[in-house]
């Protein structure tokens, strides 16, 4: 006796995180993105199906978030960081993507996480690790809602102002000097994303 199926019975969230892709940006600095592909009829979405790219750093800020609205929840876990992560080892790679999709699924299952803005912005808006912060805040042109429907589309940058339009530049070199992603991003997550995303 779920008490979910009983009052939903037809409502479902499929969600995916396939397609690893390697991305060198210079000579020093590559990483990997995974495709983030989901489907649903639940009405907490505002699309039932969109695609997303995102990166392990972007999931790390993710959980990091969700664990500050959460309190007393526990929060699911991610695939460990891994200081010698190989970006170019096939079975870490599909290992670290399993992980990643087990912990979608699972933050999906609790309702309390299920209604965090930035969870719907990282699973369907096409937006930075920055704008989604300022979106989920209220600081931007956009609602969430718009982010949502608008992404994937030149619309979304037609309702900012030019000049405070910020750059979606990624760059996957840190100057954490050894400390791990967790640890910066637990320090201060908005400067982390704006530094490291």
């Amino acid at each position: 006796d779920q008490p979910d199926q009983i009052c939903f019975p037809h409502e479902f969230i499929s969600i995916s995180v396939q397609d690893p892709k390697l991305h060198k940006e210079d000579i020093w600095n590559t990483y990997v993105d995974y495709e983030i592909c989901l489907q649903t009829n639940s009405m907490c979405f505002r699309k039932t199906r969109s695609s997303v790219r995102r990166r392990y750093s972007e999931f790390v800020w993710l959980r990091h978030c969700l664990e500050q609205n959460a309190l007393d929840l526990n929060v699911p876990k991610l695939p460990s960081w891994n200081p010698f992560f190989n970006l170019k080892n096939e079975d870490q790679v599909t290992k670290r993507m399993k992980g990643l999709q087990e912990f979608l699924e699972n933050a999906l299952q609790v309702p309390l996480l299920l209604s965090d803005s930035r969870l719907h912005l990282f699973l369907q808006s096409g937006l930075s690790i920055t704008k989604i912060m300022k979106c989920s805040l209220g600081k931007t042109k956009y609602t969430v809602a718009e982010a949502i429907q608008l992404s994937n589309s030149d619309c979304i940058k037609s309702l900012e102002d030019k000049a405070t339009y910020d750059s979606d530049c990624e760059s996957s070199s840190s100057s954490g000097l050894g400390l791990s992603i967790e640890t910066q991003v637990r320090e201060d997550p908005l400067s982390f994303a704006e530094r490291v995303l």
